[in-house]
């Protein structure tokens, strides 16, 4: 007959710290990690959706840039991160699908749980007016028939570099 007194202060304790697994999210500010210094686009980004979150949760929401590595370091911090969800990364392709670095310290599969597409930039291809084109595919044809004669810009690497490389005829370097 001893255990039902300890029995029942062990379902009591049970029932109390329950409260405290209970808590509404959030309980305490979220961080939002941006891997790329402030006052750039992806800041300019981050800014306002921090403040529109903070509304919508009630708590604050705190930017905090992590620049360095096309993104790499203010996604590794995420990655490494309790699965808590009071860091959030706001990321590109650059450190989630399309990183020039061969190894990476994360992986962008399985540390990573998508929430929502925030913002998405239109690509435009734009070619001299000298040149002979009018579509996709007479410039395809055009850098096909001259290998190695075209250049092309991007934004960086890990950006739309990688589409115009599809492209590149495959003897050429």
């Amino acid at each position: 007959m001893k255990f039902i007194p300890i029995t029942c202060a062990c379902f009591a304790s049970a029932l109390l710290s329950a409260s405290v697994y209970g808590q509404a999210y959030p309980a305490k500010p979220v961080r939002m990690v941006v891997g790329w210094p402030p006052g750039g686009a992806a800041d300019g980004v981050a800014r306002p959706l921090a403040l529109k979150l903070s509304d919508a949760l009630g708590r604050p929401v705190v930017v905090e840039n992590r620049p360095g590595a096309t993104g790499t370091i203010g996604a590794a911090l995420v990655a490494k991160a309790a699965p808590d969800g009071y860091t959030l990364l706001l990321g590109s392709s650059n450190e989630l699908v399309l990183s020039p670095y061969e190894k990476m310290p994360y992986d962008p599969i399985e540390d990573f749980a998508p929430i929502s597409t925030v913002i998405a930039f239109p690509s435009v291809l734009v070619v001299h007016p000298s040149l002979p084109v009018k579509s996709m595919k007479e410039l395809v044809a055009f850098m096909r028939a001259r290998p190695g004669k075209l250049n092309f810009a991007t934004a960086g690497a890990g950006t739309t570099q990688l589409v115009g490389e599809l492209y590149k005829p495959k003897n050429s370097s």
